[in-house]
């Protein structure tokens, strides 16, 4: 008896010790994560270091990381209790805050922060390795989770290393300066990090007398993130921060322009031409107005793409009927952290949570009498949040339909390219390893240009939602140029749109006939689409824009062909639950586009539509009406 007793409590305590090594081992990638509490002191020996004998009336610096209050050596290391500059610096980190050394600056007064960067989306880049290792064909999925920072040299690897190792905030700042359009990384500098007029002077002062005259002003470490903290990594891809500033990227070179003033030109002599910002841009909110540092720093959790690291929705704004608030003293310490820096006083008032993970929007709040506002980042101006209005409220034709879906006035396009390796590059640069190498993968693009976004279905067991979409990867590879094949004797075709947020939202919605009447809404690209009628026969007919791709017979911008079937092995997303229409849903949509031949959006049939349904009023169409064959 007591054999078979002792064998039993064996056995559950060996259970009960991989359960543990289980959790330790995988507690991040299961949203277990653990959040470690932090006194926020003044430190004791601030006054004791010997920094500010050398570096004396040194201004610049943010309120809550002054000298005064936390030392030099809390951020810059070195010995502090030295007068010796040779010895006071060893060991010193002239720009503090990036990653490969945070745990030692920055992390030690804000370690939960930099627990939630490093799983963060921006750190490991997971969802941009994922589906590059899934279009060269060395994975099966999507959707694994990676690091940058372990990536080898396989083909997929390499062509990472050489165009897309960029923006990750693993990469270090290594030069002393602001943050501009061109920035990359830099660890906590990539959004925190800035410079005033009097700092940039000083360091301007400090380069030019060959580093003897010291600044007298420091750049500031703080909350104030601006668009341009983002631009640099967001401007490229999905091109989110120029979208919403309102500008398309062009393949124009800078010397043929006539006129410069209708253009853009950013650093690297990128051109770009102006179409219509965001109406968020026209009111001056920033990009941390919606995306706060729940957000941008992720809640510590490992996600394989943006879309489901990104909480927020428009609908926690502008909500049905009431926001989901809670009071002041229920924030939790970061957003208790960000309200205590911006000064902000409404500690009476309830505050809007995201419905998602329910991390507190602490620039909003509502009033006594259930008004919603926000009060702006850049100037601390208020804004009135408006509910949706009654159009989105009572239409139940387009539930499945997302806000930037209807509301996005444009998106960007790229189609035609082609992505070959140039053995015999002499100069070929690392992204990753900041090093130079022979042999690099190079990028042509045959057209940048805009238009409202196509639309594709994202499908869960539970949910069904109609987004924007975008032509990501219509292009070429020449795999075995990488292998050392003869050009153009390994090539894979690829045509696969992405799903997309365009940031370019506008209070006019798109109309009926730009989504049931518009070929490149449905996915066949631009061109001619046609509901003609002959000898009461109505039938749909499309010509394309594009000439055919020689390798599957589609236009050059299209994502599926018109009204027939697509092969269920075809790969034509970069995600494995967003799809093309399917060809009953596209006869649907088809089906009230031919409605719309006679009948006006606004008119009462139409309108009626919205609420009933199509079914009933096809119980009343007369002889007039003419519905679309399919054969």
């Amino acid at each position: 008896m007591k054999v078979k007793y002792f064998k039993f409590s064996f056995f559950v305590l060996l259970i009960l010790i991989l359960i543990t090594v289980f959790y330790f081992k995988n507690k991040d990638s299961l949203g277990l994560v653990e959040i470690v509490e932090t006194e926020y002191s003044v430190l004791e020996n601030r006054n004791e270091e010997s920094c500010l004998t050398c570096h004396q009336n040194t201004k610049g610096y943010s309120q809550y990381h002054n000298p005064e209050l936390i030392g030099c050596a809390s951020c810059h290391l070195g010995d502090a209790k030295t007068t010796n500059k040779k010895e006071a610096h060893k060991g010193m980190i002239l720009i503090p805050g990036n990653l490969i050394d945070a745990a030692a600056t920055c992390g030690k007064c804000h370690p939960n922060e930099l627990h939630k960067i490093k799983n963060s989306l921006m750190t490991t880049n997971s969802g941009i390795v994922a589906v590059d290792k899934y279009i060269f064909g060395e994975a099966n999925s999507p959707d694994y989770h990676y690091h940058i920072k372990d990536i080898k040299n396989s083909a997929a690897d390499k062509h990472i290393r050489d165009l897309c190792a960029n923006c990750h905030l693993g990469a270090a700042k290594e030069e002393y300066g602001e943050i501009t359009n061109m920035s990359r990384g830099g660890g906590c500098n990539a959004c925190h990090l800035n410079y005033s007029k009097e700092a940039k002077a000083a360091l301007a002062s400090y380069i030019s007398s060959d580093k003897k005259e010291l600044p007298k002003f420091h750049p500031s470490t703080d909350i104030f993130v601006t668009n341009t903290h983002c631009f640099g990594c967001h401007s490229r891809s999905s091109r989110i921060s120029t979208n919403y500033e309102g500008w398309q990227e062009t393949l124009l070179d800078v010397d043929s322009l006539a006129n410069k003033k209708e253009f853009r030109i950013l650093e690297g002599s990128r051109v770009y031409k102006y179409v219509e910002e965001d109406i968020h841009h026209t009111k001056g909110l920033l990009c941390i107005d919606c995306h706060s540092s729940h957000e941008v720093m992720g809640d510590g959790k490992k996600y394989a793409h943006e879309e489901q690291a990104v909480k927020l929705q428009c609908a926690d704004c502008h909500f049905k009927e009431k926001p989901i608030t809670i009071p002041y003293d229920s924030l939790d310490q970061e957003s208790l952290l960000v309200f205590l820096h911006r000064n902000y006083s409404h500690t009476n008032k309830q505050i809007i949570v995201a419905k998602k993970d329910k991390h507190p929007l602490v620039n909003t709040f509502v009033d006594s009498l259930g008004n919603a506002f926000l009060i702006g980042k850049k100037d601390g101006k208020l804004h009135s949040l408006k509910p949706q209005s009654e159009v989105c409220a009572r239409d139940k034709a387009h539930q499945e339909l997302s806000c930037s879906t209807c509301h996005s006035t444009w998106t960007s396009r790229c189609i035609g390219c082609h992505t070959g390796f140039d053995k015999n590059e002499p100069r070929a640069f690392d992204l990753l390893d900041k090093k130079y190498g022979k042999g690099q993968w190079k990028e042509y693009v045959a057209e940048f240009s805009s238009s409202l976004p196509a639309m594709g279905v994202r499908e869960s067991k539970t949910e069904k939602k109609i987004e924007p979409a975008i032509p990501g990867m219509i292009l070429t590879i020449d795999k075995g140029s990488y292998k050392g094949k003869e050009k153009g004797t390994d090539l894979s075709f690829h045509r696969l749109y992405a799903p997309n947020s365009p940031h370019t939202t506008s209070k006019k919605v798109r109309d009926c006939k730009s989504c049931h009447v518009n070929s490149a809404a449905i996915g066949y690209g631009n061109g001619e689409l046609k509901y003609n009628i002959k000898n009461n026969i109505g039938k749909w007919v499309f010509n394309p824009e594009y000439a055919l791709n020689e390798n599957d017979g589609l236009p050059e911008d299209a994502w599926i062909p018109f009204l027939k079937e697509v092969d269920q092995n075809t790969i034509n997303s970069t995600r494995l639950d967003f799809r093309p229409f399917t060809v009953v849903e596209q006869k649907k949509i088809l089906l009230i586009g031919a409605c719309l031949q006679c009948h006006k959006s606004d008119s009462k049939v139409m309108q009626q539509s919205l609420v009933k349904g199509i079914k009933p009023l096809f119980q009343k169409l007369t002889k007039k009406c003419i519905l679309p064959t399919w054969n």
